[in-house]
Parts: structure tokens; sequence; C-alpha cells
């Protein structure tokens, strides 16, 4: 499906460009109204990120966040500072469709097992992102894209498939708020060596080409952000765009 992203900092969308809180563009939206468009023109799930809380979990705007869960009961995917038993259970309570976790995979992914197996695979979401070197080399960073790690992406998701994750939104830092286009040998690889896991292909998608693209490669999954905040497509556009390619798959 598509999934359009709003991230929020300060009660205000905003997209950063490749992950550097220090390189933040804001947007003059009204966010009920734009989530209320994506809704209405069709949208089965919104992905609302809280960069205040993956930065610095204790920075969150949960009470404002909260605010739109309850008015978007069921449409919500929610990321964000999410390390936590008590606010998965919360926020699952007020209506959000699925919970995206992080860090945690890799700080204590004995802990995010048994969160998967009490709220099921449907629920959870793995979130994974990457850094990628000169030799290929795929590296997960955490704490919202602050701290890098020398855990490679591949082991982290054989231990996922392992324990029957169903989604893994897999983002390639240095596409994402670029619109230079996603990885799509890095979500082709991915697709191959892990049929079992849906992927949700995250950074850089800025044309309605890059949707077939994705969909040609088996990707059926794609959280758009910064194209529709600048207009590139309509979200309107990018659905029917991904239901016609997916017919034609």
């Amino acid at each position: 499906m598509i999934i359009p992203a709003l991230d929020i900092i300060d009660n205000k969308i905003v997209r950063l460009y490749k992950g550097d809180y220090n390189l933040i563009h804001y947007y003059d939206y009204d966010i009920y109204n734009l989530l209320d468009h994506y809704y209405n023109s069709g949208s089965d799930m919104i992905h609302l990120v809280d960069l205040s809380a993956a930065r610095d979990p204790n920075n969150t705007q949960k009470q404002f966040i909260i605010q739109l869960i309850r008015y978007f009961k069921g449409v919500i995917q929610l990321a964000g500072g999410i390390r936590n038993l008590e606010d998965i259970e919360y926020f699952l309570s007020i209506g959000v469709k699925r919970i995206v976790v992080g860090s945690v995979i890799i700080d204590n992914f004995s802990t995010f097992k048994t969160w998967v197996k009490k709220y099921s695979n449907e629920c959870i979401v793995a979130a994974l992102d990457v850094r990628i070197n000169d030799t290929n080399c795929k590296t997960i960073s955490i704490n919202g894209w602050k701290k890098n790690t020398n855990i490679l992406l591949e082991d982290i998701l054989q231990k996922l498939s392992d324990i029957d994750i169903k989604y893994v939104l897999c983002t390639d830092i240095s596409k994402d708020g670029t619109l230079l286009g996603p990885n799509i040998e890095l979500y082709k690889s991915l697709n191959i060596q892990f049929p079992k896991i849906t992927f949700q292909a995250s950074g850089g998608i800025s044309s309605l080409e890059d949707i077939k693209r994705l969909l040609n490669i088996g990707i059926k999954d794609m959280i758009i952000g910064k194209s529709l905040l600048e207009n590139k497509f309509t979200i309107s556009e990018a659905i029917q765009c991904y239901q016609k390619g997916l017919f034609l798959a």
C-alpha cells in the first residue's frame, strides 16, 4: 500500500535531510487537515513519527500525538521513541493500528521478541535504519539516527525472520528526505533474501516512476513523505499509480 508519512517536531510537520536534526525543514500545513486529506483520498494507513521522542524519549509530544490518534483511530502507524511495554499497550488501546519499534531491537532483542509474541506480528513493525558504506556494508543506526552501530542489517533481519516478524520498515538514511529515488538494489536484494518479510520501503521516493520500480521488484508497501509535502505528485495519483501497477504485476 501507499503509506503517506508525517514527521513531527514541536507539533509541526518537518522533514530531515539524511536523518540530520540540524537540517530540518518545517512545512506550514495544518496537520489535521493534511491527515484528513490523506485519509479521504484513500489512504488506509498513515505513518506518524514523533521525531522529538525518537531523539530523546523524555522529550515527547505525547499529548498532541494522542489527540491525533484519537481523531484518526485505526489509521495510524506510530513511530518514534517507543521503548517500553506501557507505551505499546497504551497507544494500541487508544486506536493505533501498528506500533513501530526500532532501537529496542538492537538494545534488547529478547524484550522485542516478547512484545511481538504478546501483540502479534500484525501490530508490531520492526524499523531498521541503515547506513551503507562504499563497500556495500549495511550497518544499523538507532536512537533517531544519532547512534551508529556495527551491527549488520542482514544479521538482524535473519533474527527477525526467525521470530516470524511480518513487517520491516527499512530506511536507507542516505536517501531519506533527498528526493533522489529509493535504493532499488537494496530492496530487491532484501526481498530475495528474506521472502517471509513484507518490507516497507522508505527514503527517496520522488516520482510515480519510483512507485512502479518498487512494485516491479516485489515491494508492496511504500512510505512517502517529502514528495507529497512538496507536491511532486498527489496522494490520489500515487494510489492510482500503485493500483494500476499492482494490477499489471
